[in-house]
């Protein structure tokens, strides 16, 4: 039976896919990815970099600008997409430097120790332009998507502290970022649905009244945008399901209620996915004349939006204070992580750019617990030492300073 929806399309996420039991159960027998070494050459700020690591936690200090957040965004390249950063990859290649980059990372995972490595390669005919290339213990592999095995990569940045109160498309990158961490075939079908809206929109301008190309376009929209719908559904009811039976109402970081809007996300919450894609169709076509007005298809994943409450208030994130909007988000992420152990079985790598300087003292010691627990191994950058003094005597220290990276004494 088709559930019952509201006049504003909303489709709330629905708890109960993942038992609590379950989803600990599977959390405690993930095995987490370790980075025992990581290497860099012509690596934005480093010519040279040869790191080793002993601890879980890894402490990256040093001034604004000196390469901290270079660092672990080079972790993040190892998963499937542009990085923590989403730029340009050319733009990672040190000036001066040969033309390109590389990334290699011992880990420890699920399968034993591997090597992981990608970079940009120079074009090797001389015509320009760079290649990006994948190595699984030094043989060639095609794509990320080989490391999935191996190692799963989980971020926050403060690029991400205006989420909640900024534009939809944002959220919808945050979203796909999370599907992608437990489905690594997510960024293909995205791609894919891209592509495939930008043949629409064309033949749409181009007006030839050709129909059967239309027909094509759209059949091949309406299977792919059903397919990137239903695997947000997924990791959002199976997030929103561990969030409900894992959450605490006096914790630091409050938990909170996620669910999809809008019409395509109706669909896929009404219908078997044969018929949605069915009824997505019918609307692609009946709509032709107004996408071709407004240049772009008005329906489908590309519209759709996530939206948050601040569970112990009930009220949207966006109203919430900055520092509520802070601890929502941190706790959003680490449920995520969880999220990702329990359906992949491998705890992700965590990474926590300047995460220590938005909260108060009684915040971080919460922090530096929780991530204790979870067992994962953590990049966290601070410009200021002191924020991490309380974990100093576990934690790998590391002061970052022109390129070159330094062991701190550990506290005794």
């Amino acid at each position: 039976m088709a559930k019952t929806l509201s006049s504003n399309h909303r489709f709330v996420a629905q708890v109960g896919m993942l038992s609590a039991n379950t989803a600990a159960q599977e959390q405690r027998g993930a095995v987490p990815a370790i980075i025992r070494r990581l290497k860099l050459s012509g690596y934005r700020s480093y010519a040279s970099l040869d790191l080793a690591t002993e601890s879980n936690l890894i402490v990256l200090t040093g001034e604004n600008g000196a390469g901290k957040t270079n660092l672990i965004e080079s972790i993040s390249l190892l998963s499937p997409g542009r990085g923590l950063r989403r730029t340009e990859l050319s733009l990672c290649i040190r000036v001066p430097g040969d033309g390109g980059f590389a990334i290699s990372a011992d880990v420890d995972g699920p399968f034993g120790p591997v090597r992981l490595g990608t970079g940009l390669e120079p074009n090797p005919s001389g015509s320009g332009g760079n290649q990006r290339r994948f190595r699984l213990n030094q043989a060639n592999a095609g794509s990320a998507r080989a490391f999935a095995d191996h190692i799963r990569v989980v971020w926050l940045t403060p690029a991400m502290d205006g989420l909640f109160t900024g534009a939809a498309g944002e959220r919808r990158r945050f979203l796909d970022r999370l599907v992608l961490a437990v489905d690594s075939d997510h960024a293909a079908r995205t791609n894919a649905l891209e592509r495939a809206l930008r043949n629409r929109n064309k033949l749409l301008e181009q007006d030839s009244g050709n129909t059967a190309w239309l027909d094509a376009a759209e059949r091949e929209i309406a299977e792919l945008g059903i397919a990137v719908a239903a695997a947000r559904e997924e990791t959002v009811s199976r997030l929103s399901s561990l969030i409900a039976e894992t959450r605490k109402d006096d914790s630091p970081f409050p938990w909170a209620q996620i669910s999809l809007m809008g019409e395509i996300d109706q669909l896929v919450a009404s219908f078997p996915s044969i018929e949605a894609e069915d009824r997505y169709r019918s609307i692609l076509r009946d709509n032709r004349n107004r996408d071709a007005a407004a240049g772009r298809t008005l329906v489908g994943p590309q519209a759709s939006d996530l939206l948050t409450t601040h569970g112990p208030k009930g009220i949207a994130a966006a109203l919430a204070s900055t520092g509520e909007q802070k601890g929502l988000l941190t706790g959003l992420v680490l449920a995520h992580a969880r999220l990702v152990a329990s359906m992949s079985g491998i705890m992700p790598v965590i990474l926590l750019d300047e995460i220590a300087a938005h909260f108060d003292p009684s915040r971080r010691s919460a922090l530096y617990a929780e991530l204790q627990t979870l067992g994962a191994q953590v990049w966290m950058t601070g410009a200021d030492p002191a924020f991490f003094a309380e974990i100093a005597i576990c934690a790998d220290i590391f002061e970052i300073a022109d390129g070159a990276v330094r062991r701190s004494q550990k506290a005794s």
